[in-house]
């Protein structure tokens, strides 16, 4: 019996390579990819003066190793690229900053944060405390009649936006609609296929008259129907039960969520022309839904993890499909903030659909 289980684990070369791949690839993610304190966040700044006393706030902010200077923009802008998740901070510097810190009348500096996400925010706006105490004490000891360390002469005042009490549902119930679709969507259709080779019912679908793009298109449109319904129940508990608000189109948001789901179910029905029997199509499931569950900004911040596991969630319809939903129902985000995920989802849509059709056989051998 033990020499027949080896035989049959040896055989079974892609359950090895699972209970192999899994593990290394949880290795890799959680030692390598995974970070809860993200430094060097997208900020964007505007300052109405360009003074020393600007210029000095700005080399504290970069200083802390938490904010990275990307935009130099106007106001508009800076609305502009929070609302489409350009950037993760924006500071705004107000006129006559330098004059007023000069005359002794407490300036304010707006440091407005985009907290749909607490974790990747939370760390940096404590770091901006720390920043007033020190960020002008060179400067202002110059001029300062008093104690030798004189007192910091402007204010920071943190506009958390979008989700100003940090409430986590905020940031996990929209999440959890895209992680559900994926699990049960890309399982599902991974199921299909091997569900008739198992039977023994290929021979009877194979010796139908039907084209390999409307053998996909009919598996897989019921169970856009059902990820429908679960994406409808998700959203009603979203709204009444944890009280997240929906400030975007709901409409909108439908639209996306169709596309995601065609991705997944794709992904699945790629899968099935793989898998040999069911337990491997669960398997490929999994193998799948790892990366996309540690690597989309689900669990862990997207903006802390290093470039190249940036790079790998960039090709994930998860990582988009997260920023599509917090950005519609948390920030009220139309069609061309959301332009560019939605190109992001539809060009997986493109290959994975092209990947299973390739994969699809119309005979048994």
């Amino acid at each position: 019996m033990l020499m027949k289980e080896f035989n049959h684990m040896r055989r079974d070369r892609t359950t090895l390579g699972m209970m192999i791949g899994v593990p290394l690839i949880q290795l890799i993610l959680f030692g390598f990819a995974i970070n809860t304190d993200p430094k060097a966040l997208p900020t964007a700044i505007y300052a109405a003066e360009n003074t020393v006393y600007t210029r000095d706030f700005t080399a504290a902010l970069v200083n802390t190793g938490y904010f990275k200077i990307v935009s130099n923009a106007d106001g508009k802008d800076v609305d502009r690229m929070l609302t489409r998740g350009q950037v993760q901070f924006a500071v705004t510097i107000p006129p006559n900053f330098s004059r007023d810190l000069l005359l002794g009348k407490t300036p304010q500096i707006l440091v407005e944060a985009d907290a749909t996400d607490p974790v990747a925010t939370g760390s940096a706006i404590s770091a901006l405390q720390q920043i007033r105490s020190t960020a002008l004490q060179r400067d202002l000891r110059g001029i300062s009649t008093g104690p030798s360390e004189p007192e910091p002469g402007f204010e920071v005042i943190v506009h958390r936006r979008y989700n100003p009490e940090n409430i986590t549902q905020y940031n996990i119930v929209p999440g959890l609609m895209g992680v559900v679709l994926t699990m049960t969507l890309v399982m599902i259709t991974g199921l299909a296929v091997t569900r008739e080779r198992e039977r023994g019912t290929m021979e009877n679908l194979l010796s139908m008259p039907v084209r390999p793009a409307e053998v996909m298109l009919g598996k897989i449109t019921p169970y856009v129907i059902v990820g429908y319904v679960q994406a409808l129940i998700i959203l009603i508990a979203a709204a009444f039960l944890f009280g997240v608000p929906v400030e975007g189109s709901v409409l909108l948001l439908s639209g996306a969520a169709i596309l995601f789901m065609i991705a997944n179910l794709a992904v699945g029905f790629t899968f099935s022309t793989i898998a040999q029997n069911q337990l491997q199509a669960v398997q490929m499931t999994f193998f799948f839904f790892l990366p996309s569950l540690l690597l989309s900004g689900f669990m862990f911040p997207f903006r802390g993890m290093p470039e190249w596991a940036q790079f790998l969630g960039e090709a994930l319809p998860l990582t988009h499909f997260l920023r599509i939903a917090r950005g519609i129902l948390l920030k009220g985000s139309g069609f061309m903030d959301i332009a560019a995920d939605l190109l992001g989802i539809l060009a997986f849509v493109i290959v994975a659909s092209a990947v299973a059709l390739t994969r699809y056989r119309q005979t048994l051998d």
